[in-house]
């Protein structure tokens, strides 16, 4: 049996009439100092049963104003529920309620709805167990459809019986799960037509009916992980090519539901892990999230971010298990990376959840509880060798010439959404990421987007950037002035002088940060580079406080005869950095490319650097931070 624990309302249907709203307001809560003080003598008489009225048509208002009173107090809600069920009532009141449909009584079946909603607003499991059965759930669902505030009468009945019929794709032979499975499902539908607003009652409101289905739904699970062929027999039709599109949905759709349980129940989970462990189950997820089935992806997205978050090492184990097996790129992370920079659907959401999902897997910080220092290196070799190619792609693309106008407002999301991904490996893997900065000349490539029209573009590329000098790295500052980049970002700070806008505040950000650090090396390049063109910016002091600790720092250095300079100006470290020998079979760490001759700079003579930096580049040694954490690393050596 197949059964999908979330429910839908049907068209139209509300969930708590503004009368019965008015209605409840004129209750109030008793404090706890209320509820100190009548306790004893209210405790002394639970024994006694509340006097019910006679179950007959004249006396339905009596019995919904009883009903109704009865939510004022704890011990009255308690003893009107024993009394309900000791004198087996509300099969009766259900009798009222056909003899009143019957003969149209109106006014009778408006009561009958305060009534019955009134009943299991005294959130009893008793009461429940009696109101969901076979024999009575109909006449329930019927009760609640003549909502004194709805001009015509709702349609739960119809939705139930004919609409939301339960579909037997995997059956089960198991006729008490069977009977528990539509239990649940129809006080899941029943939950979610009387709850009322959150803000109209108490935070545990309902917490009973909350734990009934709870329960129920633990039953099930627990019925379905004992009986061995069903989980086999599910994945065994969601691989089969010969399965319709319909079934894998509504396959996916349940089992997506089956894991979302599954994994908030900390005493089960690990059992039900292992149980997808040995089923392959991610072959199988990988597999689906190809397919062309939109609702199938997503149904795989959700179930993949479950298992990212409850159990991150389980799927970073299968993709480097994955790399070690498999030469080509057909991979769980390439999907990822493809679904993330060619979803076809923008209404489709996915792709954010993937980019989560794939921040999740790429960060050391998450592995370092389940995985050594040599593991996760190894994990960023691998991911550096197959995988950041994939993702760096349509950036690399869009920026081969100098500047090429990004007209398409898709490209332009999948392009920030790249920039986003490749600003975090910047901060979490500080050396993988750095050599290839270095040998794609990324950043270059990034700054290009800053004449975008696309003011999201221009500030993704800013905040690459930031990310960079952030690290206040000396390599990275040696990049940047050696390549002249700052050039575009001071372009953009003469275009958008007279603007007030977040990119113009990103990009007086930045060099405020860089004053504020006093990060010499820069400060020193953008005041002999670009002083003369920031003086027009006269509103904004930061380009002036640049240049005095330009002077100051130049005033110490002068005062030490003979000393050399701490911060050398850009044209003498050009001929230092062009002056270092270059070993072209210089090797980096196993498991790295050699380094890849960089692209043609824009600067005339800059080519002889770029090959400096990047050859002379060496793994960490022992205790140097190589992944962007405050723990000790390691090099695989």
């Amino acid at each position: 049996m197949l059964v999908r624990f979330g429910v839908s309302h049907p068209p139209g249907i509300r969930a708590l009439g503004s009368g019965s709203k008015a209605l409840l307001e004129k209750e109030s809560r008793p404090g706890p100092s209320c509820v100190r003080r009548g306790a004893p003598k209210e405790m002394g008489r639970i024994s006694r049963l509340m006097d019910l009225p006679t179950c007959e048509l004249s006396r339905l208002g009596e019995i919904a104003d009883l009903v109704t009173s009865a939510r004022l107090s704890r011990i009255r809600k308690r003893r009107l529920a024993l009394a309900l069920r000791n004198e087996d009532y509300i099969p009766k009141l259900l009798q009222l309620f056909q003899v009143c449909e019957r003969e149209k009584n109106t006014k009778g079946l408006h009561l009958l709805f305060d009534i019955v909603r009134g009943i299991l607003y005294l959130d009893n499991s008793i009461l429940f167990e009696v109101m969901f059965s076979d024999e009575c759930i109909l006449d329930v669902v019927g009760c609640l459809e003549y909502d004194p505030c709805l001009t015509q009468p709702a349609c739960h009945r119809e939705f139930l019986t004919k609409r939301a019929k339960l579909q037997e794709v995997i059956p089960t032979k198991d006729p008490e799960l069977k009977q528990k499975i539509h239990q649940v499902y129809r006080a899941q539908y029943i939950q979610a037509i009387i709850m009322p607003d959150p803000s109209d009652f108490e935070e545990d409101f309902l917490s009973t009916l909350n734990s009934f289905i709870s329960s129920g739904k633990e039953e099930i699970l627990r019925g379905l992980q004992q009986d061995e062929e069903f989980l086999p027999e599910v994945f065994a039709q969601l691989r089969n090519e010969a399965t319709t599109g319909e079934q894998r949905c509504e396959l996916m759709k349940f089992f997506k539901e089956f894991c979302a349980f599954s994994f908030v129940l900390p005493k089960k989970r690990d059992e039900f892990l292992q149980t997808l462990a040995k089923l392959r189950f991610l072959p199988t997820l990988e597999m689906l999230m190809g397919v062309d089935d939109l609702q199938v992806r997503s149904a795989a997205t959700d179930i993949l971010s479950y298992l990212v978050e409850f159990s991150p090492d389980m799927v970073q184990e299968f993709v480097m298990q994955e790399a070690r097996q498999n030469e080509n790129d057909t991979q769980l992370i390439t999907e990822i990376i493809k679904q993330i920079i060619c979803t076809p659907d923008p209404e489709f959401g996915g792709d954010s959840q993937l980019t989560e999902i794939l921040r999740a897997l790429i960060d050391p910080e998450k592995m370092l509880d389940t995985a050594s220092h040599l593991e996760i290196f190894e994990f960023l070799d691998i991911f550096y060798d197959r995988y950041i190619h994939v993702l760096a792609a349509p950036l690399l693309a869009n920026t081969s010439e100098e500047w090429c106008e990004i007209d398409n407002d898709k490209t332009a999301e999948i392009l920030a959404s790249v920039l986003e991904l490749l600003s975090f490996c910047v901060e979490r893997h500080k050396y993988h990421m750095k050599m290839y900065v270095m040998r794609k000349d990324l950043l270059r490539r990034t700054l290009v987007l800053m004449k975008s029209k696309h003011k999201c573009l221009a500030l993704c590329a800013l905040r690459f950037m930031r990310r960079i000098i952030g690290l206040k790295d000396e390599l990275y500052n040696r990049y940047i002035t050696l390549g002249n980049l700052f050039e575009p970002v001071v372009n953009a700070v003469l275009d958008n002088r007279n603007r007030c806008n977040l990119l113009n505040s990103a990009l007086l950000e930045m060099f405020e940060f860089i004053q504020m650090e006093d990060i010499q090396f820069l400060i020193a390049h953008i005041v002999e580079n670009f002083s003369d063109a920031l003086e027009s910016v006269k509103d904004v002091h930061t380009f002036q406080a640049l240049k005095t600790k330009y002077e100051q720092e130049k005033d110490k250095q002068n005062e030490k005869p003979n000393s050399v300079p701490s911060v050398l100006p850009g044209e003498t470290f050009v001929k230092e950095a062009t002056g270092l020998h270059v070993d072209e079979n210089l090797q980096f760490s196993e498991g790295q490319e050699k380094a890849d001759p960089m692209p043609p700079a824009s600067s005339e003579g800059c080519n002889p650097t770029y090959i400096a930096l990047t050859t002379v580049m060496t793994p960490p040694k022992v205790g140097e931070n190589f992944y962007g954490s405050s723990y000790p690393h390691y090099s695989k050596h």
